[in-house]
């Protein structure tokens, strides 16, 4: 006997070891998994089917795991023993159970004798055990043999979520029962943001994959379908190792089409294979392979923007139709047409509706291919079939610039999965979220008269340090989930690159952006006023090669994610307001889809120099340089050389540079310092005191020149009074803040108007820009021509 219970307390402890290293599912004390092990060695003589429709979620999730029962087969005892029943202490986590602790008198009086023996002996070392585990791996993750998620032990969270004390019917009906978040989640502040993982050990069954896998079987409709469906084809679409090999030396191949709404696109793929197809007339919902419920949500989300009834106008509007056809096919997009005055709106609407659309095509068939392997024998079958994930979960990322706009999105999530539904989806810390990201109309100043698209980009909270989690599942949604167990990622560009990190530093982490299949970047001209090299270093850390496994199932991952290949496999949307260089380069650069790329080119006709008020004289200065690398000396030296000296004498007083780089910015002011020339500066930096008097000694003329950048013109919109002559060292970034700038010689017209003169600086490298202010027709004769150009606008409209 004595034998036998050292084996068998061996074999205890072995088991509790193994119980801890076990990643995922919901954590309990160890005492109870041994007790559980003990019960399903006890069942062996039932057979399988019984086994599983009397067992409960945990005793199912535990017989997979160790995938056999436990020989159980020695005798303790002749005689039988009054069962000696172990108390459960209060610490143990079993919520979500009904009958878990349910025990069998006429069996259980060997391996209860055991636990009781045991109880004494290793009290003290398990409570030190439950305080190490309470704070090393207090968030238990969604189930990894579900949905390749991890239990979130990364400092990769967005911020770490803190609840108050609360009675125990309390913390049971804090999640299901209170939608809104109230029980316990109060709204915490953007300084409470740290490193740590969100965690929900309580009721992350909720939100376990496993949990809704087992009400779809009762009647749930996670479907997927089959035929021709677009998902199944990208993602199913095996590359060999020749094309990928060939991609690097293989020229962009190019084909241009006109659409009705997009006008003028460009097909392009450095695969050999490019297709292209124009839009059809009439569009059924049901021939874009949409999943349930978006469907029936959809026309309701999406009615503000239609014109007439759903019936006669189309689920979509024109641009909506043109611009869904092409994320439906998975090739990447590029818009630069989107506007938050016009079609910003209209554009997010849609956007929404792939990712979430794609989010649940994904779940489903995880959900499906769990479901085969439960129907199937062990050995049964290639594991080949079963691959349906990344090596992380996440799976879409959104960028956008501010609060507001994630605000946005996670309400058109909501939108998108609740339609008319008498059933209302449980959005996990929905009061913390509105809480954070949401504004207080109060807040903002009154009587501001700023230009309307001003307006229409600061509205709301426009922190832009921020990211979040987002897990999609069946009736729910889960907001601030841990990013290894979230299906959406929704953060500014600032907000990734405090995560990512930069080389050589200790915390910092990138792994999350691995298995990313649907990258979306909105609003990406605003990032070239905060700080485009965040996008370029969000970019180059996009689909690499995890450096930690995060326990995952590599059986399920699929092989193009294995031989890192996942870069070829994303589609990447990109939406702006502007043709510009630096956007283009990432285009081009970073979206090498296997299905291709479509970018939308069309060129402006009329620029926005046709907007200018006032009665004005423009004179374009060409300089020449011989790379695009030499362009920034070679206008400095131009300005200095050619420009500055004409404005010197005191007769050109009350001069304006504009200057669109704050490193131009830097550069001029440091040489006007240097020269003692009588200037003063407003840039982006500069505080309130200090723009109040720049402005007031620039109205007087008691300094001659100011230089102004374009990204503090960007954020304040002031309007500089006293402007009698205008330089703009570059054309501006958006071409509407030429005639802005220009408009604001008339804030303080006393009759100087016939004094008024603008000189603009270009070059070849320019083209984009020159077009958007002059035309496209005009910009190609000044490019040709290589000589000055002097314009006079009337100011007659």
């Amino acid at each position: 006997m004595a034998t036998w219970f050292r084996r068998e307390a061996l074999w205890a402890t072995r088991v509790s070891e193994l119980i801890r290293q076990l990643r995922g599912g919901i954590r309990v004390s160890w005492r109870w998994e041994i007790l559980t092990c003990f019960a399903m060695g006890k069942r062996g003589s039932r057979s399988q089917s019984e086994l599983l429709t009397t067992l409960t979620k945990k005793q199912k999730k535990h017989l997979r795991d160790f995938g056999e029962e436990h020989p159980f087969y020695d005798k303790v005892s002749g005689k039988e023993a009054k069962p000696q029943f172990y108390q459960l202490s209060e610490s143990s986590d079993t919520s979500g159970s009904e009958s878990e602790a349910e025990s069998e008198p006429e069996q259980v009086s060997g391996y209860h004798k055991l636990l009781a023996t045991l109880k004494n002996a290793l009290e003290e070392e398990e409570e030190e055990n439950e305080e190490e585990e309470e704070d090393e791996e207090e968030d238990s993750a969604i189930d990894e043999a579900e949905m390749n998620s991890e239990d979130g032990d990364s400092d990769v969270s967005v911020e770490k979520e803190t609840t108050g004390e609360s009675t125990k019917a309390q913390e049971s009906m804090d999640l299901p029962g209170d939608p809104e978040g109230k029980g316990g989640n109060g709204p915490l502040g953007t300084s409470q943001e740290s490193l740590e993982e969100f965690t929900d050990a309580k009721h992350e069954s909720l939100f376990s994959l496993e949990t809704n896998f087992l009400e779809e079987e009762s009647g749930g409709t996670c479907s997927l379908k089959v035929s021709q469906d677009p998902f199944l084809q990208h993602v199913n679409k095996e590359l060999k190792e020749e094309e990928i090999q060939a991609v690097a030396t293989n020229p962009k191949t190019t084909h241009q089409l006109k659409w009705p709404v997009l006008g003028q696109l460009v097909f392009s793929s450095k695969f050999q294979k490019l297709e292209t197809f124009k839009p059809s007339k009439d569009i059924d919902l049901k021939s874009l392979h949409l999943q349930k419920p978006l469907e029936s949500t959809w026309t309701k989300t999406n009615s503000q923007f239609l014109s007439g009834p759903p019936k006669s106008s189309g689920p979509f509007t024109p641009l909506q139709k043109e611009l869904f056809l092409i994320m439906n096919s998975y090739r990447d997009l590029f818009y630069p047409e989107r506007t938050a005055l016009k079609n910003g709106e209209e554009i997010r609407h849609v956007y929404c509706l792939h990712v979430i659309n794609h989010v649940l095509k994904a779940n489903a068939q995880v959900l499906g291919n769990n479901s085969r392997r439960r129907s199937q024998k062990l050995g049964v079958g290639d594991d080949d079939d079963f691959r349906d994930q990344g090596l992380t979960r996440p799976k879409v990322l959104i960028v956008v610039p501010f609060r507001e706009a994630a605000l946005r999105v996670v309400q058109l999530f909501i939108s998108l999965l609740e339609g008319d539904s008498k059933k209302k989806v449980i959005v996990s810390n929905k009061k913390r979220f509105k809480g954070e990201y949401g504004s207080d109309p109060e807040e903002r100043p009154p009587n501001l008269k700023r230009p309307e698209d001003y307006e229409a980009v600061f509205v709301g909270n426009i922190d832009d340090h921020f990211r979040i989690g987002v897990a999609i599942l069946q009736r729910s949604i889960r907001l601030y989930a841990p990013f290894y167990s979230s299906d959406i990622l929704i953060a500014s560009p600032l907000g990734l690159r405090t995560i990512i990190g930069a080389e050589g530093e200790k915390k910092r982490d990138f792994d999350f952006l691995s298995s990313i299949e649907l990258l979306i970047i909105d609003q990406a001209d605003i990032y070239l006023m905060q700080n485009w090299e965040h996008v370029l270093h969000l970019m180059n850390h996009m689909n690499l090669l995890p450096l930690d496994s995060h326990g995952v199932d590599f059986s399920r991952v699929r092989m193009w994610s294995l031989n890192n290949w996942s870069k070829y496999y994303r589609q990447t949307l990109l939406f702006g307001a502007l043709q510009d260089a630096q956007v283009n380069s990432v285009f081009n650069k970073y979206c090498v889809n296997l299905q291709g790329q479509v970018a939308v080119r069309n060129v402006p006709m009329t620029g926005s120099i046709s907007h200018v008020l006032v009665q004005l004289p423009h004179v374009f200065q060409r300089l020449e340089a011989e790379n695009l690398a030499s362009v920034i000396d070679a206008r400095f030296n131009f300005f200095v050389n050619k420009i500055l000296p004409q404005y010197r004498d005191a007769v050109m007083s009350h001069t304006l540079i504009y200057v669109p780089s704050y490193f131009d910015f830097v550069r001029l002011r440091n040489y006007f310092k240097k020269e003692e020339l009588n200037f003063t500066h407003i840039c982006e930096y500069t505080q309130k005191s200090g723009i109040s008097r720049a402005r007031h000694f620039f109205l007087q003329g008691e300094k001659q020149f100011l230089l102004l950048t374009e990204r503090f013109h960007f954020y304040k919109r002031y309007t500089i009074k006293g402007i009698r002559n205008l330089i703009f060292y570059e054309l501006p970034t958006y071409p509407h803040f030429y005639s802005e700038v220009c408009n604001m010689l008339r804030a303080t017209s006393r009759g100087e108007e016939a004094t008024w003169t603008c000189t603009v600086l270009y070059s070849k490298y320019d083209a984009q820009r020159l077009a958007a202010v002059v035309g496209v027709e005009r910009a190609a004769q000044m490019l040709q021509s290589k000589k000055n150009v002097h314009l006079f606008i009337t100011g007659e409209r």
